[in-house]
């Protein structure tokens, strides 16, 4: 993948905008949260979200892609339309385990903790676990009923660095019991953007904003961190200044890698 950006000695990430982004790890083309739709508007219970901005890429551009890590598949800002079509063309979709049963084939649901083994290009496998996320505030069995379920991701492997895509995730608390068992973390894809409804938990976080993606950082003692999930939607509060001034406020801003969007 020469078209992307790479920082020395980590995996080269490109991000395409929202929560799309895609690396390759031990020979494999990962695809995070699928969206590639034109801007518009996604009528939701309780209202619409809204598409600003096109990805910078289409799929037909992408050329492979081996798994892709579905943080979930309730939400049209993590799956759309054209995110779904090209789940068909793709041998194996990560999820929740609610979401592999209604996506059907080429689906895989992991629990929390969860791991699976996938076999490497020449040899070797790289294990994905399957960690905990929770797309709201408070406890998991008082947000999934309204949010839903989510998914978070560590990727590993016998000589390659430790990988955490963080999913819809709104909890440090859970990003702690991440760090316990995987940290310190080479790559920390995070989900930021801030964004709130009004009427959902009284218009808390339901995803991490900029100061909570720094503390994550620290948390997991991330070597870098690319942050996705906050552009291209009118529901993020936060974006691009955000974060970088969070993270130059923090003394971090060499951990923080914005990532190619062509």
């Amino acid at each position: 993948m020469s078209d992307v950006s790479t920082t020395a000695e980590q995996i080269p990430v490109r991000v395409l905008g929202g929560p799309t982004a895609l690396f390759v790890y031990g020979g494999l083309r990962f695809l995070t949260d699928p969206t590639f739709d034109d801007p518009g508007d996604y009528h939701v219970p309780g209202g619409r979200l809204t598409k600003t901005a096109p990805a910078s890429a289409v799929p037909a551009d992408l050329g492979r892609i081996d798994v892709v890590l579905l943080s979930h598949d309730e939400h049209p800002d993590n799956l759309d339309n054209s995110g779904r079509a090209l789940l068909a063309d793709v041998p194996l979709t990560l999820t929740t385990p609610g979401g592999a049963r209604r996506l059907g084939k080429g689906a895989m649901g992991l629990a929390d903790w969860e791991p699976v083994e996938l076999d490497r290009p020449g040899g070797g496998t790289i294990t994905v676990t399957g960690v905990p996320a929770v797309h709201g505030p408070g406890p998991r069995e008082e947000v999934e009923p309204i949010t839903g379920e989510v998914v978070g991701f560590v990727l590993t492997g016998e000589g390659l660095p430790t990988v955490y895509v963080s999913g819809d995730n709104a909890s440090l608390d859970l990003v702690r019991q991440i760090a316990d068992r995987f940290g310190p973390v080479d790559t920390a894809v995070l989900f930021a953007g801030a964004p709130r409804f009004a009427v959902l938990f009284g218009g808390e976080l339901i995803v991490l904003d900029s100061a909570q993606a720094v503390e994550a950082a620290r948390i997991l003692g991330a070597r870098r961190v690319v942050p996705v999930h906050y552009d291209g939607w009118a529901h993020f509060t936060e974006g691009r200044d955000e974060l970088v001034a969070a993270f130059t406020e923090a003394g971090m801003a060499d951990r923080l890698d914005l990532g190619r969007r062509s």
